[in-house]
């Protein structure tokens, strides 16, 4: 019995180390990854190729961390956001002072991943988890501000976050520390 037993624990953990690894872990560990390599906080328009174009590593703004975070998992959010904006203009009308097609920025740009991400359906409310997506209010300005939760928790258990408010990618306990405008998850549990 006790070999039958045995037989069936090692078989069982065999099975789940063969399981498909999440993608949120990688994403976290992409975003992480920046912390001290993405050292300056630098919002400069930059021309930059396409697809799959970023500025100099050293450098950057919120929105490089997730646009970085997703590469690391093999998603070119330059090129995703290019075509979306190219098929349904309507959806980013408005959002800044020009509504051209620019694969240099657009990606770059707060408002423009909401409105990607909303239409993707990856808004969500409630709990945040270990990979979402928030979107903040700067205190005394009308700035828009994007970050990653992390895998590691602060003492009331919500996520560390890992993005660039002014001083290179951090990774910090800020989920509170600014007005919350949105939350996406694009990775499902």
């Amino acid at each position: 019995m006790r070999r039958v037993l045995f037989f069936l624990l090692i078989s069982t953990a065999v099975i789940f180390a063969n399981l498909p690894k999440s993608k949120i872990t990688p994403f976290i560990e992409a975003a992480r990854a920046q912390v001290g390599v993405t050292t300056i906080y630098d919002p400069a328009y930059v021309r930059i190729k396409f697809p799959m174009g970023d500025i100099v590593k050293s450098r950057g703004v919120c929105t490089d961390v997730l646009v970085r975070a997703l590469r690391g998992i093999g998603i070119d959010l330059q090129k995703e956001v290019y075509l979306d904006k190219k098929r349904h203009p309507k959806r980013y009308k408005g959002l800044y002072y020009t509504d051209r097609l620019d694969p240099n920025i657009d990606h770059r740009r707060v408002k423009n991943l909401q409105a990607y991400f909303a239409a993707k359906g990856y808004r969500v409310k409630g709990a945040f988890k270990p990979g979402d997506i928030v979107v903040w209010k700067l205190p005394g300005s009308n700035l828009d501000h994007i970050g990653i939760c992390s895998d590691k928790l602060n003492s009331k258990g919500e996520p560390l976050i890992i993005h660039n408010v002014g001083a290179g990618a951090k990774e910090e306990d800020v989920l509170r520390e600014y007005n919350i405008v949105d939350h996406f998850r694009i990775f499902a549990k």
